[in-house]
């Protein structure tokens, strides 16, 4: 996550300081400026930033995806100590 954050803000950046080379200057001008470099740094991002975007998707998913198999294996044996503690509950009244 942070690798991504820290490409998107060299991007914004990188553009920032190109349109002001370009020309936004001026006072009147900066909101221009600040608008234009976080458009154009969304639209950038979109496309040469799909490779890392995807690698932290698929981290995520995997996360998700053991916090799930966990659980699952919890609520396993948490079933396992119920049907234990129900049979020794069984086998002391009988004897």
């Amino acid at each position: 996550m942070a690798r991504y954050t820290v490409l998107r803000l060299m991007i914004f950046f990188g553009l920032l300081c190109a349109l002001w080379l370009l020309g936004l200057r001026d006072a009147s001008q900066r909101w221009w400026l600040l608008g234009l470099s976080a458009l154009g740094s969304v639209v950038v991002s979109y496309f040469v930033l799909q490779g890392p975007r995807a690698q932290f998707s698929a981290s995520i998913a995997r996360r998700v995806d053991e916090r799930a198999r966990r659980a699952e294996q919890a609520g396993t044996d948490r079933t396992d100590e119920i049907a234990e503690d129900s049979e020794a509950g069984r086998d002391s009244k009988g004897a």
